[in-house]
């Protein structure tokens, strides 16, 4: 009897003792990575990675603290709070100026619901002084759409006279670049980098990466990040029209602001599937702000109801977009 009752504490010992570990390793199957590697970085470079935390479990997630073991690393989430079917990102940093060579850490995420765990990723980067960079990255910060914009970085080599970047790699036709040898004495190389821009490239948050191909045997490969904020000349605000709950036939009436960087005109607005139930009273003078009433009929069948608006602007060769949408209940 005596061995039977021990038997079975050992048993429920043993599954506490896994229980932890089983519960991280259900929790980190929701990250975009297992581990993040920097690989080989220049000194002074702005090494910034993303991790995704996308929660496809049915509880609400919540981070209750984010940490590295290492001072060479920082990390911080986009949000604590993370809703079913919805993602947080955690940017990942690594100090390049105080910290040289390999450098090894590791990002912790600890959560506290739906269950308390926490979740581990190595971190690893190995930070050549031969190379750096001034400024550390291509930052834009904000960019007018259809602009274009450049940005040029210093990039000082110490070692070999003969050292040399034999070309540029890209990973998108949004940006192009080039490098232009500035200098070059004693084991000192000096080159230019000049990052640029497309004009075509549309609103919204741009990362990529830019990469130097030098004549190095072992690292051949230099990245430096490219950010860019690229907003657009005109915005609509909102975006998304919430009508709520409305019976058949009944009328409400909302605003929508267009906002520009220079003074511009509205030549229309048209809705794709129910042009009948919406009225504008389009203004007439070129200003920086246009304010456009619009006014909306519920059709006379219940459900729900929802359409996509294109705004045409004088002179300007893409419409713009916006979406209203509300419910139609029984009377």
């Amino acid at each position: 009897m005596t061995s039977g009752i021990q038997k079975a504490m050992a048993v429920m010992c043993l599954s506490a003792a896994l229980a932890p570990s089983a519960r991280a390793q259900d929790m980190a199957s929701l990250f975009s990575a297992r581990r993040i590697d920097f690989g080989v970085i220049a000194t002074g470079s702005d090494a910034r990675k993303l991790v995704r935390v996308r929660n496809t479990l049915p509880n609400t997630i919540h981070i209750s603290n984010v940490r590295t073991t290492c001072g060479c690393s920082a990390a911080r989430p986009s949000r604590y709070t993370i809703e079913p079917n919805q993602q947080a990102e955690i940017e990942v940093t690594m100090d390049t100026l105080k910290f040289k060579h390999q450098k090894d850490s590791n990002l912790i995420v600890e959560f506290d619901a739906p269950r308390v765990t926490s979740v581990r990723l190595p971190i690893t980067a190995y930070i050549r002084t031969d190379v750096v960079l001034s400024p550390g990255s291509a930052d834009f910060g904000k960019v007018e759409a259809g602009r274009g914009a450049q940005r040029t970085i210093r990039i000082e080599y110490a070692g070999r006279s003969d050292w040399q970047i034999r070309g540029v790699k890209t990973g998108t036709d949004r940006i192009s670049a080039r490098v232009v040898e500035m200098r070059r004495s004693a084991g000192q190389v000096a080159y230019e980098l000049e990052v640029r821009i497309d004009p075509s490239v549309r609103s919204g948050r741009l990362r990529d990466l830019v990469t130097l191909v030098t004549d190095d045997a072992s690292n051949p490969h230099v990245p430096v990040l490219v950010e860019a904020d690229v907003e657009s000349d005109i915005t609509v605000t909102p975006s998304s029209i919430s009508l709520g709950m409305l019976t058949p036939g009944q009328s409400r009436t909302v605003r929508v602001v267009l906002r520009g960087k220079r003074p511009f005109e509205v030549e229309r607005i048209e809705c794709q599937d129910h042009p009948e139930s919406f009225q504008v009273q389009l203004p007439k003078t070129r200003r920086n702000v246009q304010i456009v009433p619009l006014r909306v009929t519920m059709p006379e069948t219940p459900g729900r109801f929802a359409d996509e608006f294109t705004v045409t602007i004088a002179g300007r060769s893409e419409p713009l977009t916006f979406r209203a949408s509300g419910t139609v209940r029984n009377p």
